[in-house]
């Protein structure tokens, strides 16, 4: 384990026992964290620093809310890591109600917010494949192609023989239709897909 692992897994089993102060100083830690990495990718899409720190606050709260799903006998980073990415998926989620810029961004940066990184929580890309596997059949194929696979668009549009265009708009449709299903119940088990776009 590096040494920032150690310094969290230790402050927050002192949180659980009721130590205010590594509490504190374990979510300053950890708003620093996300406010770089958060902040990248978002103002990448056009938000302002404003909305970065939206995010900041809308993950420690839901770290707080969450503190007792953490296993002490799993690495902390990861744990953190998939909270702070969900969060900010909900502000890209924000972006396509509200403003629709991300119709502006470029399909690859906007795929990375799809996938679950490699280094995540088993669940995390479970549930990213799950709620993608009740998009229609070529959205479906798009987004596995770029963001759980990580094509470029050209290689994508070669294996699911469409042109780049339809992969880009196949691609930004399956993000406004991911944003609602978030937060609809998912399917019975062995219920069929929507096949059409």
């Amino acid at each position: 384990m590096d040494e920032r692992e150690d310094r969290w897994r230790s402050a927050m089993l002192k949180a659980r026992a009721g130590d205010a102060a590594a509490y504190e100083a374990l979510l300053g830690e950890i708003a620093e964290l996300i406010r770089r990495a958060a902040g990248r990718r978002l103002t990448a899409m056009g938000l302002g620093m404003e909305e970065v720190e939206d995010v900041v606050q809308e993950t420690l709260i839901a770290l707080h809310a969450k503190r007792h799903t953490w296993d002490p006998d799993r690495p902390i980073l990861p744990w953190v890591r998939a909270i702070a990415r969900h969060k900010t998926l909900d502000a890209a989620r924000r972006l396509i109600r509200g403003r629709g810029r991300l119709h502006a961004r470029p399909v690859e940066e906007l795929a990375e917010l799809i996938a679950a990184p490699e280094a995540a929580p088993a669940g995390a890309r479970r549930d990213a494949e799950a709620l993608v596997a009740r998009l229609p059949a070529r959205e479906r194929g798009v987004v596995a192609a770029l963001a759980f696979e990580g094509l470029s668009v050209a290689a994508a549009a070669a294996r699911l023989s469409i042109g780049e265009g339809a992969v880009r708009v196949a691609f930004h449709r399956a993000l406004a239709r991911l944003a609602r299903l978030a937060h609809e119940p998912g399917p019975a088990p062995g219920a069929k897909t929507e096949e059409t776009a």
